[in-house]
């Protein structure tokens, strides 16, 4: 396996799932406990039609698409903040559920991503540098460069920093939003801050695991995290463990067969780790709930016995 590392393409690639999976699974602890995950999904889809509208300005500024992370991650980042805000207008001015206005959303905004990609696909005459677009549907990340890796760190590590400077205001508002606001706090700029945190750990995985499965990332680090602790911060911890390890187990993986996609790979990891945990976790964990049902059983047992003589 170590063979695998004395390349320089998958060393990039390890480095950058495995920061990934860190920053998403950290942040998507929030989202996880605050039910938003619909949220997460809308903001992933959503950012497929901000990476074609800024691929194809670079096309019309330059003469060519560019597929940089530097030129597309700030369309994703746009796109996903707009399907957002546009949602928090509608809630505002209808009648409508969060969750119908969240799926009006994703339908307008990936609807119009793929619109866009297709086009680009037909276009004629042809448009240079379009080809792999479609890779960002389902994730790519045999195409990271250094220069990718650098700004998927900048901005993972912005997130988290944010995260820990605000963390008691976080923690608060997510576990008792009524009494943060009676504190004194400002609930709807924490509010937007999250959010604006869970849209930078979505976007920066959308070249590795894609814009269809990247809340898989996002929530099940998370999930499996939360059958092994009930505190905050070790669940924090360990989601941000268990995505790094998804990332670069998922990317080895990869590596290891020809013509097996990153991205889904990384999901079935996380996937096997979620299973895990809800199996073997000590104290939420299928075993353990068992276990501690057939001892209640037991102690009804002996004590129904003792009743009866």
């Amino acid at each position: 396996m170590l063979e695998f590392f004395d390349d320089h393409t998958l060393r990039t690639v390890c480095l950058g799932t495995a920061g990934i999976g860190a920053v998403s699974g950290a942040i998507g602890c929030f989202a996880y406990l605050r039910r938003q995950s619909l949220i997460g999904d809308v903001v992933a889809h959503s950012s497929l039609l901000g990476i074609m509208v800024f691929f194809l300005a670079s096309y019309l500024i330059t003469g060519e698409g560019s597929k940089s992370l530097t030129v597309l991650i700030p369309g994703a980042l746009l796109a996903g903040v707009a399907s957002l805000m546009l949602t928090r207008w509608i809630l505002a001015q209808t009648r409508l559920k969060p969750d119908s206005a969240l799926g009006v959303m994703l339908a307008i905004f990936f609807g119009s991503g793929i619109l866009l990609l297709r086009w680009t696909q037909r276009a004629t005459p042809n448009i240079p540098g379009k080809r792999g677009l479609e890779d960002y549907l389902f994730g790519m990340a045999a195409a990271m460069t250094q220069s990718d890796l650098w700004m998927i760190g900048v901005l993972g590590v912005s997130s988290i920093l944010v995260m820990l400077l605000m963390w008691k205001e976080f923690k608060l508002f997510t576990f008792d939003p009524v009494f943060a606001q009676s504190t004194g706090l400002k609930v709807h700029w924490i509010d937007t801050l999250m959010l604006l945190i869970l849209v930078v750990g979505i976007v920066i995985g959308i070249q590795s695991v894609g814009v269809v499965l990247m809340i898989a990332l996002l929530v099940t680090p998370a999930s499996s995290a939360r059958q092994w602790t009930g505190h905050l911060g070790t669940m924090v911890l360990l989601a941000s463990v268990f995505g790094a390890i998804c990332g670069g187990a998922g990317s080895v993986l990869s590596a290891s067969f020809s013509k097996v996609p990153t991205g889904p790979v990384i999901v079935l990891v996380a996937t096997v780790l979620f299973m895990v945990s809800l199996t073997a976790a000590p104290r939420r964990g299928l075993i353990a709930r068992l276990i501690k049902r057939r001892k209640l059983e037991k102690s009804a047992q002996v004590v129904a016995a003792g009743g009866g003589q």
